[in-house]
């Protein structure tokens, strides 16, 4: 796996290093050792996936509180995401600064997203799937979120027609801070 770090210090993009024959290629997406190397948490408790029927579809800007705040492993595994995450720890130099990723099927990369961190996607096309390794139980009382247009963030999202939301993600909140 080739790790690279993004402007925010502990967020990973995460690209596949395949081993290519005449059938195709071999290639890891998760290995202990090597998140271990780069300081990276190594305990997942929960996998889950996300199918979005419609190119268009926005999800987030979603996290946890603590004590139940979740470090995050994102692929998507069919289709093609713009992926946001937002630096919500108070102390950090990058604070409140966001990144964005394109993430697909077809290019294989990952987003390593540590806890306090605020995270959200929109899918570029139909029929598309994202696959979440979590190292949190999902925690309802302690889910929370932040407008995905709230100004002081400055996303750019890619204009794609009618964008699909959900109640729940249309009413969150600006950030307070």
């Amino acid at each position: 796996m080739i790790f690279k770090e993004t402007k925010i210090k502990g967020l990973y993009i995460i690209e596949v290093d395949p081993i290519e024959d005449e059938r195709g290629f071999f290639a890891r997406t998760w290995c202990k050792r090597e998140f271990q190397e780069h300081g990276l948490m190594t305990s997942f408790v929960q996998t889950s996936i996300s199918f979005n029927k419609k190119k268009g579809t926005l999800r987030g800007m979603h996290y946890q509180v603590a004590p139940n705040s979740e470090m995050k492993l994102v692929r998507c595994t069919a289709g093609k995401i713009h992926d946001v995450v937002i630096d919500l720890r108070p102390d950090s130099v990058t604070y409140k600064q966001h990144v964005s990723a394109c993430l697909s099927a077809e290019n294989r990369r990952m987003l390593y997203i540590p806890e306090g961190f605020a995270h959200g996607f929109q899918t570029m096309e139909d029929h598309t799937e994202v696959l979440y390794q979590i190292s949190e139980y999902y925690t309802p009382e302690a889910a929370r979120g932040v407008r995905w247009n709230d100004p002081e963030f400055g996303i750019d999202w890619p204009a794609i027609g009618n964008r699909i939301l959900s109640d729940k993600d249309m009413g969150w909140p600006d950030h307070e801070g």
